[in-house]
Parts: structure tokens; sequence; C-alpha cells
């Protein structure tokens, strides 16, 4: 089972207290925006094997959304941080270089 810690309210909560909200660090695009823009946003994903930041809420808790960095073959967690944050803590970042070296998570948000 997936056990990830809220980076607000500092509780271990399982996946049955958490809701997946997809992938995080994405460029939205919404009203006004070119229809193959937010054709992109909406349905064009990768899908990754291997290192993935997804959002989820603390539905069953403080129900504050946060990211969180994981292995999606293994399911190891690398860490939890703040929604806000644009890019992931260098210490996430450091954490799954300890695992994946050579990790650049701004190679996972090239520009298609």
């Amino acid at each position: 089972m997936l056990t990830l810690e809220c980076p607000y309210c500092g509780v271990m909560a399982d996946e049955t207290e958490l809701s997946p909200g997809g992938e995080a660090h994405l460029k939205r695009f919404g009203p006004g925006s070119e229809d193959a823009d937010f054709e992109g946003y909406l349905f064009l994903r990768e899908n990754p094997r291997g290192v993935h930041f997804e959002r989820w809420r603390h539905a069953y808790g403080c129900g504050k959304w946060f990211l969180a960095a994981r292995d999606t073959t293994t399911l190891q967690v690398f860490g939890t941080y703040a929604a806000q944050t644009t890019e992931p803590p260098a210490s996430i970042v450091d954490e799954i270089r300890g695992t994946k070296p050579g990790f650049s998570w701004r190679d996972l948000f090239k520009p298609a």
C-alpha cells in the first residue's frame, strides 16, 4: 500500500486517506487558450515508468493539496512537499539521484 507523509500536518497517510490529483508541475491551459494547447494539457500525457511527480490531497485529514515524488515501478516514495512549490526541493532531487544517478527532474518536463 502506498503511504505518503502530508507535509502540512505531518501525518503518514495511506492511499485510502488520500485523493490523487494527477501529474504535478504541468503548465495548465484554460479558457482563452488555443485548442491545441488545451488538448495537450488535458489528454497528451507521458504516463512515465520510473520517477514521477504527482498531486495528492489529504482528503480525510487536513484537506490540503501537496506534491509527491515517487517511482511508479517500485512505489518508492522520495518525498512530499507543498503544492505551491514550483520545483522539487533539492533534498528530494538528491534522494532520487541516490538511486538513479544522473537524474534531472527538468528532463521530465521538456516541451514536446
